[in-house]
């Protein structure tokens, strides 16, 4: 089997390239009608058909949330591949009284390891609620951390902040990685693209970036040149694709940057486009 760089987090051993979920789950950041679109057009077969073609190639690292059908795919894709995923997952839970007792801590905490996740890393819309600006301090976070733990999961923060790495660094939280957007067209992101990737750079821990498209908004090779060329060797890229296909561009692409290589995927090609071609000699 061939094997994709890999890096190393909180004793884990985990792909640099990891597979997204936004667009196997129904979350484009495109419009309601994409969404659904995706919902309709995902099952488990084929999430699974994708995870097949990542898995092959040593990505075996997955991001998302405790939801059934990813569950699923993944389980298929082990018994084709015959690889183990690693699972990061990124719940969302109650914070303050009077939620729903199914979205408690505890029990989104047990769902997460019933699923087989590797890492727990609470997801944005609670780890940015956290975040006290005045005190530098992340609030009540060695409580869910000691939780993740507990139930034998490696912790870590999943934000939109860039400064929240910074918190938990100074802080000395007990996480042993962070989520963060980037993208080179700081779709998303709170500050420039500069900011965040000194961010990322002086970061203690590695950092898993996402988005590296702006949510289709950029070209892969694009996207792809200006993240893998600004991380760390520590550090991850997290990529969501519709087909296996795109899974495939995804993974050579990478790799070409990687490796200090100019991609040579087949370009689109249209009628405006005949004057460009050189014939090889």
């Amino acid at each position: 089997m061939n094997d994709f760089p890999r890096t190393i987090v909180g004793g884990a051993s985990l792909s640099r390239l990891i597979i997204g979920t936004n667009w196997f789950l129904g979350y484009s950041h495109m419009s309601k009608a994409k969404n659904t679109f995706i919902k309709d057009y995902q099952t488990t077969k084929n999430i699974a058909d994708i995870l097949t073609v990542f898995m092959n190639a040593g990505v075996d690292t997955v991001m998302g949330m405790p939801e059934t059908i990813l569950r699923d795919a993944i389980a298929e894709a082990q018994d084709r591949t015959g690889r183990t995923a690693k699972l990061v997952l990124t719940p969302h839970f109650n914070i303050t009284a009077g939620g729903p007792p199914e979205n408690d801590p505890p029990h989104m905490f047990d769902r997460c390891k019933a699923m087989g996740a590797t890492l727990c890393m609470p997801h944005q819309c609670v780890t940015d609620r956290l975040i006290d600006r005045m005190d530098n301090r992340i609030r009540d976070i060695d409580k869910y951390t000691t939780m993740i733990r507990e139930r034998g999961m490696i912790p870590g923060l999943s934000t939109h902040m860039p400064e929240t790495i910074n918190i938990a660094d100074d802080t000395d939280a007990d996480v042993e990685t962070y989520i963060q957007i980037y993208n080179a067209a700081g779709f998303l992101m709170q500050v420039e693209a500069d900011w965040v990737m000194r961010c990322i750079s002086n970061a203690r821990k590695p950092v898993m970036t996402i988005k590296p498209l702006a949510a289709g908004r950029l070209l892969p090779p694009v996207g792809l040149a200006f993240v893998w060329n600004t991380i760390r060797n520590q550090d991850m890229v997290t990529i969501g694709t519709t087909t296996p296909d795109e899974a495939r561009e995804i993974i050579d692409i990478s790799l070409d940057f990687l490796n200090r290589r100019l991609p040579d995927n087949e370009l689109q090609t249209t009628r405006s486009k005949q004057s460009l071609i050189v014939e090889p000699v």
